[in-house]
């Protein structure tokens, strides 16, 4: 008995290096996905050094919530793959020790990254994603001249108001070639123009004006159906900032920006409609099914990894990204399905897992029996190929 908990520590310690490393490298790639949209921030809202990180802690978990059960599954594929490739498993096979009694380790490491998944979906996934929401509303009301005057572009982040300007000078705010659209008065439009112009800071920051000059204010009474057109040497407009990004008002929550309590309320409330309830019950089992992936994939890779030793370690992170993409894949089109309302929510959400997980029990059995499931043709020859053309590159 202590001898099978010395294997039992040792193949748990094992496990950890791998994971570490796989999750530090896929989070770290699923993080640059996000670097053109903080490049915007950062030139449209003028972000500084500090809000530029609080947006990235608020990413985090969105990442986090997939790439902990990547990382659980490629750290045992590469361990049980490397202990496979020197013997260890032949060793302990000899020494009557079953695949069976080896998966304890396995087990608890799939918990723990099962718990710590779960923890990120239910409560992390939804508290960033709304706190970057709020992060992106502050820098806007905080920076309004720069949300809502982008050069070469019709903008439309004030209610009932369209701005179109040429170019902005940001220093010195000169607006040049100036187009405003103005329907905040019921039953008439303002469109003024003007080929110069500025904007004005007022000491109440719920204001600002953009004063044009030397220009043209052409107004049309929809009601009356007639048009009058006036000059101007100077024409200030006021803004009202309590109307950019509902200021002052309650921001309203998407369905994955919600907390597990919210969501649940929000389905009972009968609110709802039928569509809307199929995707807000897509989000909730979503909560739980991607991190049982974690135990799901878990025990597909351990007997995979016996029976791969003959690929090297890049084949076998290869591997362990083709079968998540898989259970990404089939995860995909449950969602797609169940918010269609073709299918049920809990069948879409948790048959990935059965797959995979009804998968690897079938492997596991197969090699305790010796009797090893053969790897598919193409994927032999996909990751031979893949060698092939890293020893080139080498």
């Amino acid at each position: 008995m202590k001898a099978i908990s010395t294997i039992h520590r040792y193949i748990f310690k094992e496990l950890l290096a791998p994971f570490f490393i796989s999750l530090f490298f896929l989070t770290f790639v699923f993080l640059m996905t996000r670097i053109p949209e903080i490049t915007n921030m950062v030139v449209n809202y003028n972000a500084d050094l500090l809000a530029i990180l609080w947006i990235i802690i608020y990413t985090l978990p969105r990442f986090l919530e997939f790439t902990i059960p990547m990382s659980v599954m490629i750290s045992i594929l590469l361990t049980t793959m490397r202990m496979s490739g020197d013997n260890e498993i032949v060793a302990l096979k000899g020494a009557g020790i079953s695949l069976y009694r080896l998966l304890p380790p396995i087990l608890i490491f799939c918990l723990a990254g099962l718990f710590l998944s779960t923890w990120i979906t239910v409560f992390g996934v939804s508290w960033g994603k709304l706190s970057i929401k709020k992060k992106t509303v502050e820098m806007a009301r905080s920076n309004i001249d720069a949300a809502a005057l982008q050069e070469r572009r019709f903008n439309s982040q004030i209610d009932g108001v369209m701005i179109y300007v040429s170019s902005v000078d940001m220093k010195t705010k000169a607006l040049r070639d100036v187009f405003i659209e103005d329907r905040r008065t019921p039953g008439v439009v303002s469109i003024s123009t003007a080929p110069q112009g500025e904007l004005i800071r007022l000491e109440d920051e719920a204001f600002y004006t953009i004063r044009l000059y030397d220009g043209m204010i052409n107004q049309v009474d929809m009601d009356g159906k007639s048009v009058n057109s006036i000059r101007f040497g100077a024409y200030d407009i006021n803004i009202d900032l309590g109307v950019v990004n509902n200021a002052g008002k309650e921001i309203s929550k998407e369905l994955d920006e919600r907390d597990i309590l919210d969501l649940i309320r929000y389905i009972r409330s009968g609110q709802p409609g039928p569509l809307q309830r199929s995707a807000a019950l897509l989000e909730l089992h979503e909560k739980f099914s991607v991190p049982f992936a974690c135990l799901a994939m878990g025990i597909l890779a351990f007997p995979l990894g016996i029976q791969s030793a003959s690929l090297r370690r890049s084949s076998g992170f290869g591997l362990g990204i083709f079968f998540f993409f898989l259970y990404y894949f089939l995860l995909a089109a449950g969602w797609s399905a169940g918010e269609a309302g073709r299918f049920p929510p809990v069948l879409g959400m948790w048959l990935p897992n059965v797959v995979m997980g009804g998968t690897g029990i079938y492997f596991l059995m197969r090699n305790a029996r010796e009797k090893p499931v053969a790897i598919p043709r193409f994927l032999v020859d996909f990751f031979s190929f893949f060698k092939k053309k890293m020893r080139k590159r080498i």
